[in-house]
């Protein structure tokens, strides 16, 4: 099962963040918003399939993330859990730790936003850049 959110870069895109990766659909980021790595999302955490989201409310579903800027991917790989949301209407967000609120989509990540290769935050930094998020549940 697979589903695709397509994003855009921003001048203030950082990716630093040690914890989390974060796709929003707010059109604006400061540099406070260091796991930010996209805006202007065509979805959020409300707007994906009923069907992966009931996946990714089951322990232990493997989930793998691909963050695909033309021509560089990258590829990050988390789980699902039976306390996650997945219901936030603005946000997406990636974590590494366990942590689960209404904007987490997969716990337990392998990567973080300070992981993302320097190249691929470079072309983000162009509010042209646009981006896709592609989320496999396996």
């Amino acid at each position: 099962m697979e589903e695709e959110i397509t994003f855009y870069g921003h001048k203030n895109v950082l990716s630093l963040h040690a914890r989390t990766i974060e796709v929003t659909k707010d059109s604006n980021l400061t540099k406070n918003g260091d796991c930010i790595i996209g805006v202007s999302a065509d979805k959020a955490c409300n707007d994906l399939n009923i069907a992966l989201k009931r996946k990714l409310r089951t322990i232990d579903t493997f989930v793998k993330i691909r963050i695909i800027v033309d021509p560089i991917e990258f590829e990050l790989a988390g789980s699902g859990n039976t306390d996650l949301e997945i219901s936030h209407k603005h946000d997406i967000v990636l974590r590494k730790s366990n942590y689960a609120d209404s904007r987490t989509l997969a716990i337990s990540c392998d990567k973080s936003a300070i992981d993302i290769p320097r190249d691929l935050v470079k072309m983000l930094t162009n509010p042209d850049a646009k981006g896709i998020l592609r989320i496999t549940v396996e």
